[in-house]
């Protein structure tokens, strides 16, 4: 139904994207965007301009530019991307276990971070909730690629888990999986190639309420066989996209 609504709205004469977009629907996209570089050439965009640029093209925002942020056509409901450097990566910044690539024809973001050499895998995202949709299922998606000298990926499983801040001790080892990252052909249909010269596998997924006490939400990466020395890995970030038909 909301999906309908907003279709008519985007394609009606005269326009009545800004019912939605510059409304209640949506009502802090200034707040958004304007931490953005593209914020000063978005101006002269008409609502309806601006609402379908940001559900054709992620824009970098924030002052650090390490968050994208982009729309859905059909909803207007709100796509976050954290990059590489807004994770929390175990020895993230041991230059013999990490190196910081620059790679603008790679990446939407400035840096990607590429795997040298390491036993204990141990990469984490944090985002808080009130900066998302509300009343939306939320899956969280970690991008990547391996390179030609990728190794330990496709012997051992990394475990992900998606929960609420402080509600791991609660649930446990709750909640996990474990997902090759250089599948077998039998497997590869957990890992999707997205179209971009990346590939992404779900990490799970979580139900924003979007209630006035916001939370937390954690997706947790792990691979901690002191006996499997992992190479190889390039990571981009991790994309949370609203889930539909759920």
């Amino acid at each position: 139904m909301l999906a309908g609504c907003l279709w008519f709205a985007l394609c009606s004469d005269p326009p009545l994207i800004p019912m939605w977009f510059g409304g209640s629907f949506f009502p802090d996209y200034h707040q958004i965007l304007s931490n953005s570089a593209l914020a000063s050439s978005m101006d002269p965009l008409s609502k309806k301009q601006l609402f379908l640029h940001l559900s054709d093209n992620s824009i970098i925002i924030d002052s650090d530019k390490n968050m994208s942020f982009k729309i859905d056509k059909e909803s207007g409901k709100k796509y976050y991307m954290l990059g590489a450097r807004r994770l929390s990566i175990f020895l993230g910044d041991i230059p013999f276990c990490w190196v910081w690539n620059s790679s603008p024809e790679m990446s939407r973001f400035y840096e990607v971070v590429e795997l040298w050499i390491i036993s204990w895998l141990d990469i984490k995202a944090r985002i808080e909730t009130n900066i998302l949709s509300p009343k939306t299922t939320y899956g969280a998606y970690f991008v990547y690629k391996l390179n030609a000298y990728s190794h330990g990926f496709e012997k051992k499983p990394v475990e992900f888990q998606v929960y609420f801040e402080g509600e791991e001790e609660v649930h446990g080892h709750g909640g996990r999986h474990g997902v090759f990252l250089d599948p077998s052909k039998d497997e590869q249909q957990l890992c999707r190639d997205r179209g971009d010269g990346w590939m992404e596998v779900e990490m799970g997924e979580f139900y924003n309420d979007g209630g006035e006490d916001h939370q937390v939400v954690v997706c947790s990466l792990m691979e901690t066989d002191d006996h499997t020395v992992k190479r190889g890995l390039i990571v981009e970030g991790i994309e949370f996209r609203p889930k539909f038909g759920i």
